[in-house]
């Protein structure tokens, strides 16, 4: 299996009383509450913490695209990418470099995203992970100002014409709907022949069936813990099932926010704050109406959640949740290494999963603790994962969603 170290990049300076003072992260006003060094900062010790990870043997660092949000900072997380990508390249380390998100439903530039991450596969030599999500409603909808009832149909162009523009041979024109080009000739190409491809998604039943068609890796990003959200695994797989697909455990990540002592007194000491913090300003200031905008959810969505809300989890009180019930709900798994460890296990074991991003940064964590959860998950926690995983007899399933570049590519470790 594969383990990835993941990071949002927040403004880790944000008042305790954020939630309180603050409607929603996405108009928060800046220059109230801004430190321009302490921004900087933040920046660049979010760069050295994701070299850390690399450097500790993770097998992969990943990061994702928000706009306009004080709870991550990355507007285009490619900018970020390509410095980590000439930085690994230059120390020799064989790590993924995974983009979990250039949003393709707010995107008035899919050809732009295409060349960047083609860019990133040739600094790296070949070690990208693309995503590809349809965008948060708020970032496509209320950020981007796209009509919601355009953000699937404008994901479903931008993907087709990436797609082609990195496969086909000559130059093409291009009249679609929301893309006009009179000549498409990227230049240049990604290494690899095929980009893996790592798709975000909460679980809606018409993106898992996309997903599954495009023979792309569904990447789970749930904030709610598999004790909410857990039978959205058993819906990818019964569709997987429906549509011919084999059960590759490959085909599935999962995002699990972690922190880990070496007791479990010393994590909750040490972390509790700043996973309460992260959860109270970050997700928690989102308001739930800003999350499906009429017209940005497909009818089949609509159907599930209006049968069962469960899928949003605990988030209408993330605002306010407490820091036990994060942990009780297994929001972020907090604990020793024995603790986080075992825990882990049963969600790979239960579910199916064969590539696992932690969330090893939260809210207003500081650098030096951030390096520690690296350096224990890295030394302590992963090793014993990957041997459940092979206990399970699933190494026997190649990996053909690992960039290409990487040594052993498309096979288990």
């Amino acid at each position: 299996m594969k383990v990835l170290s993941f990071q949002q990049l927040p403004y880790r300076h944000l008042p305790d009383d954020f939630a309180q003072k603050y409607n929603s992260v996405v108009t928060t006003p800046y220059h109230e509450l801004v430190d321009p060094a302490l921004m900087h900062q933040d920046h660049v010790d979010f760069l050295d913490e994701m070299l850390h990870a690399a450097r500790c043997g993770f097998d992969g660092i990943g990061l994702t695209e928000h706009s306009q949000a004080s709870y991550d900072i990355l507007p285009n997380p490619n900018l970020q990418l390509a410095a980590l990508a000439y930085a690994t390249q230059s120390e020799g380390l064989d790590t993924a470099l995974a983009c979990l998100g250039r949003s393709l439903g707010k995107s008035k530039e899919p050809l732009r995203i295409a060349e960047e991450y083609a860019v990133i596969d040739q600094v790296s030599g070949g070690r990208l992970i693309a995503g590809y999500p349809i965008s948060l409603s708020y970032d496509a909808n209320q950020n981007q100002g796209i009509p919601p009832i355009e953000t699937r149909t404008r994901f479903a162009e931008n993907i087709e014409l990436i797609d082609k523009a990195y496969h086909t041979k000559e130059p093409f024109q291009w009249n679609g709907k929301y893309n006009k080009h009179p000549h498409v000739n990227l230049w240049p190409r990604p290494i690899q022949p095929k980009l893996p491809v790592w798709a975000p998604a909460v679980g809606n039943p018409n993106t898992l069936a996309g997903i599954l068609d495009r023979d792309q890796v569904f990447l789970y990003l749930s904030w709610f813990g598999p004790k909410l959200t857990g039978r959205v695994f058993e819906r990818y797989w019964e569709i997987a099932e429906e549509r011919g697909r084999d059960v590759n455990p490959h085909r599935l990540a999962f995002l699990q926010c972690v922190a880990v002592g070496e007791t479990d007194e010393e994590a909750h000491r040490e972390y509790g704050p700043h996973v309460k913090h992260s959860f109270n300003t970050g997700l928690g200031c989102i308001p739930l109406e800003s999350m499906g905008i009429p017209g940005y959810m497909d009818i089949k969505g609509v159907e599930f959640i209006t049968k069962d809300p469960g899928d949003f989890g605990v988030m209408p009180k993330m605002r306010n949740i407490s820091y036990s019930e994060i942990v009780d709900a297994q929001c972020c798994i907090v604990g020793s290494v024995e603790t986080v460890t075992e825990q882990l296990i049963e969600l790979v074991k239960t579910h199916r999963i064969g590539n696992l991003a932690l969330m090893v940064q939260h809210g207003s964590m500081p650098p030096e603790l951030t390096k520690k959860n690296i350096s224990l998950l890295a030394e302590k926690v992963m090793p014993a994962v990957k041997a459940a995983f092979s206990d399970q007899g699933w190494d026997k399933w190649d990996h053909s969603w690992w960039p290409t570049g990487m040594s052993g590519a498309n096979k288990n470790d």
